[in-house]
């Protein structure tokens, strides 16, 4: 295997992360705080790690091997994580590495889990890297769901293979433009959210910062009360809507900025995905309300925000959902599993391998009772290719197995039974907050054992790259090839 290519990639992208950290830099010096030079010391170890890589590995190459992609992609997030740890290892915050690694690890991979407390009196600096990183981090996996995994086969994400579908010939242009395009309209989205929480009232600095977590579905906030530490109610409803467009396929955005809004609700992922929130929502404030919760509006609103921060996998809380009752309770442990569409920043399984699973399921049951009919699964009106099924059937299996897997691995740690399953759930699934009164949503996991942050940060990368493509490292025939 050639790793220049590999190398040099890694490179150009600790290069641009060094640049980045010089925004919170000038921002926390604008603002006269302390950890202007934190960013600094920080940027200059990761630019020049970064030049190192581009100049060392400078070759020509026009693509690069399935190999070199699985590689590259795991190689790439958690080197950004590693070093995009330094920042918190140098600041005020008193992090140990290991601390600041899940940090870092939490805020690339979107997950929104977090070991800071203090967070109303931290630094401008430091909450805007948070931010930063998770902004980054949604724009990272949108690109990669887009032009890497359908190229890696990999948990079923060939079915959105842009050369195999009939229309990439024609209305679609090469990766790179589709890759800038749908980069611009992250960008113009982020926007929008900004303009509409500053306009609802929130403060600039927190508007910038919570447009860049909601709409990367995060959940990194300003406040340790979370989105709890603004009471309007506007505020609320706009991260509800803008965390749903976060979790929509951005292909079909770019669809929709080429003229075909309509394509946006023809797919049935997006109707499926909708119907499953919605369903949610009311199935809570059903329970809420026959609980005696409150207000009726007051009860709405906290429905559906929380319904919708847990099922996109954004993991925002405006109030402690685990004192709910043990119904909300177990249906906000069964959230988690569900995640957003295929091509958008959200996490966990992801609603098209439901619909597959169904479709499959539905072939099966009419064979049954109709030995010689003949059924054929499809998906968005068209037959599935069994190597998309297989690969379907081998993510599910993966995905429980990691699961208990972890879970094991937390409760051989020490750690009770509530919190070793939440937390191998939240973390695999990349939601965030989990369960319990140690790392629920009224909770961090600061006070965790350092050996359950790292296995939970492997967890997360786990998760955030569809299993296989950190798991294929390990077979050994992977590396004779």
């Amino acid at each position: 295997m050639d790793y220049r290519p590999i190398f040099f990639i890694v490179g150009i992208l600790l290069a641009m992360l060094g640049v980045a950290m010089l925004i919170p830099a000038v921002v926390d010096a604008a603002a006269r705080g302390p950890d202007w030079l934190v960013f600094l010391a920080s940027a200059f170890p990761t630019l020049f790690v970064g030049g190192a890589f581009v100049l060392m590995n400078r070759s020509r190459f026009r693509f690069l091997g399935v190999r070199q992609a699985f590689v590259l992609t795991t190689m790439s997030w958690i080197v950004i994580a590693a070093f995009g740890a330094l920042p918190f290892v140098f600041s005020d915050l008193d992090l140990t590495y290991t601390d600041a690694f899940f940090e870092a690890m939490s805020g690339i991979t979107t997950t929104g889990s977090t070991v800071v407390t203090g967070l109303d009196s931290a630094t401008p600096g430091i909450l805007l890297w948070r931010a930063l990183l998770q902004w980054l981090g949604g724009i990272g996996i949108v690109v990669m769901a887009i032009a890497v995994l359908p190229m890696l086969r990999v948990g079923g994400m060939q079915l959105f293979h842009m050369e195999s579908s009939d229309r990439s010939g024609k209305t679609m242009p090469r990766a790179a433009q589709i890759s800038t395009t749908i980069a611009a309209i992250y960008f113009l989205l982020t926007a929008v959210c900004f303009a509409a929480y500053w306009v609802a009232g929130m403060p600039p600095f927190d508007a910038v910062a919570h447009s860049m977590t909601t709409i990367a579905t995060g959940g990194f906030s300003t406040s340790d009360a979370s989105l709890g530490r603004f009471p309007a109610p506007a505020i609320h409803w706009i991260a509800v809507c803008f965390m749903i467009l976060g979790s929509l396929p951005f292909l079909l955005y770019f669809e929709a900025v080429r003229g075909r809004v309509a394509a946006l609700w023809r797919d049935t992922q997006v109707r499926w995905f909708c119907g499953i929130a919605v369903l949610g929502f009311v199935a809570m404030f059903c329970w809420r309300w026959r609980e005696g919760a409150g207000p009726f509006h007051d009860t709405l609103r906290e429905c559906a925000f929380n319904v919708t921060s847990i099922v996109t996998g954004t993991g925002y809380s405006t109030a402690d959902y685990t004192t709910w009752g043990t119904f909300a309770v177990s249906a906000f442990f069964l959230f988690m599993f569900v995640g957003g569409c295929a091509g958008s920043t959200s996490c966990s399984i992801k609603v098209f391998r439901f619909q597959i699973l169904f479709a499959v399921l539905r072939a099966q049951l009419l064979r049954l009772w109709q030995p010689h009919g003949v059924f054929i699964p499809s998906y968005n009106r068209k037959p599935l290719d069994d190597s998309v099924i297989g690969a379907v059937m081998v993510f599910f299996f993966l995905f429980v197995s990691t699961f208990a897997a972890l879970a094991l691995i937390l409760a051989a740690i020490g750690l009770d039974f509530v919190t070793s399953v939440s937390g191998a759930a939240t973390a695999i699934a990349n939601v965030g907050p989990a369960l319990g009164d140690v790392i629920g949503p009224a909770g961090t996991f600061a006070t965790l054992p350092d050996s359950a942050k790292w296995a939970l940060s492997a967890g997360m990368l786990l998760g955030r790259l569809e299993l296989l493509t950190v798991l294929v490292l390990f077979t050994p025939g992977f590396w004779r090839a």
